[in-house]
């Protein structure tokens, strides 16, 4: 039986409806007031709330307000009397589903709870989609649906067990470390541990005593002995990024790790053995670094044993819904909100957007979406403005200098049929005469790109 909330602060209102709904095979509770209905969520567990929009003390939008708090899911419709419509419409901005205006008809509030009940039943249809959709389409830490991300999977799956150094390539934000701790927890290794350091990020006077560690006296601070990262990360997985901003001096000395398992710390005299597999990363161009001189060419060929290139998001669009759910639903939990995801128009701007930081700028300004809304439901205008005013996607991919017409033609047809979903509002029949294309075609290009959002 589904279960229903009724708050009112009308005795014999209270009594009728519990009578009706009673009546049509729902279990029913009843409160008097807003505090009465919050004593009562948590042990009675409503599926639905529905409340009158004023009542003293607490309303029906100060109810709304805090069961989202609480991060209670159950749907709320509001009952309003005429001189209240405009309370009842700002609750459905605030995320309740539907409202009925007093007085009503028996018949109007059923038929508001059984559209509820089918909209729920959609919606836990859609969420268990995406669900499956996320774990198709996970690798570790890692989700992606693309051919491009499928083959780098393929290629950690194929390379993780063996010990040989590899060399990640990619622009920055694209998720090199993922792939990074991908590989560590796939190998033999996995137990060990998985040490990450930005080469980058260290002054270079420090960056030789973090990597091979240093003796007590072997400089001013030197107070005591202190273990390097390689000695930390023996048994396990170095993981060393952006390698390419590794000082000439220190280049060398990481070469003779390689060749030779061994490392000596600042001040010593003596060597110490190392069990390390090195996972290596950058964004620069380390062929074009080489032939320049600023990375030692015999180091290059040592580390690109086994490359690994993560493209970028924008050659892979296919990804952004499914990244953009995850997304959401992670943050719902570490920010404590309650977004039910984003509208059509929202989706597609991201989706056209050319994401010059990658899956990193995509995290980010879904998360700035999600605290920036103000209902339960991320709109275009929500976006930051850089994403809003974005090139069209045809027109970058065709700058792209991407000459596959199988590539090329895949992505401009997902990005009609998303904009013909989002013109006719989720209609495919409609969509399919915009596109000229039938009915059937559409639902197969439809499970082919997995759009389940529109």
């Amino acid at each position: 039986m589904r279960r229903v909330l009724v708050v009112d602060d009308e005795e014999n209102l209270r009594v009728v409806l519990r009578t009706l709904l009673r009546r049509h095979g729902y279990e029913v509770e009843t409160a008097a007031s807003g505090e009465e209905a919050l004593a009562l969520v948590d042990a009675f567990g409503p599926d639905y709330v529905l409340t009158d929009v004023r009542m003293p003390r607490m309303g029906g939008l100060d109810l709304l307000a805090t069961l989202r708090a609480k991060h209670n899911d159950a749907t709320v419709i509001v009952m309003s009397a005429y001189g209240n419509l405009d309370l009842a419409i700002e609750a459905m901005k605030a995320g309740a589903y539907d409202y009925v205006q007093k007085p009503f008809k028996a018949d109007e509030v059923v038929l508001a709870l059984r559209k509820a009940e089918e909209r729920e039943s959609l919606r836990r249809e859609n969420r268990a989609l995406r669900e499956e959709i996320r774990k198709e389409n996970r690798f570790e830490d890692i989700l992606a649906k693309s051919a491009q991300m499928q083959e780098v999977f393929r290629t950690i799956a194929k390379v993780a067990d063996y010990k040989t150094t590899v060399l990640i390539t990619g622009e920055s934000g694209v998720g090199k470390e993922l792939v990074a701790r991908a590989l560590h927890r796939r190998s033999a290794r996995g137990g060990g541990r998985f040490v990450a350091v930005n080469c980058g990020a260290i002054p270079e006077n420090l960056l030789e005593s973090e990597l091979f560690g240093h003796r007590k006296g072997a400089f001013t601070d030197a107070v005591q002995d202190r273990r390097g990262l390689f000695e930390e990360a023996s048994g396990g997985s170095l993981f060393l990024d952006e390698i390419g901003e590794l000082p000439l001096g220190l280049q060398v000395k990481l070469l003779r790790v390689l060749e030779d398992e061994r490392i000596r710390r600042l001040g010593d005299a003596r060597d110490i053995q190392v069990d390390v597999r090195i996972i290596a990363a950058t964004h620069r161009d380390l062929a074009n670094e080489t032939k320049a001189g600023r990375f030692r060419e015999d180091l290059f060929y040592r580390l690109n044993v086994l490359p690994i290139h993560v493209p970028p998001l924008r050659e892979r669009r296919e990804d952004i819904p499914l990244l953009v759910d995850h997304f959401v639903h992670r943050n719902n939990g570490r920010l404590g909100t309650a977004i039910r995801g984003l509208d059509a128009e929202a989706r597609r701007l991201l989706y056209e957007y050319s994401w010059p930081g990658n899956v990193r700028e995509l995290e980010n300004t879904v998360e700035r979406a999600m605290v920036l809304t103000e209902g339960d439901l991320v709109t275009a205008v929500d976006l930051p403005e850089r994403v809003r005013e974005a090139r069209d996607p045809v027109q970058m991919q065709l700058a792209s200098g991407e000459l596959s017409v199988k590539k090329t033609s895949r992505i401009i047809e997902e990005i009609l049929i998303r904009r013909a979903l989002t013109k006719t509002k989720g209609n495919r029949t409609r969509a399919a005469e915009l596109l000229e294309i039938s009915h059937r075609a559409l639902l197969y290009k439809l499970k082919d790109y997995q759009i389940t959002d529109l």
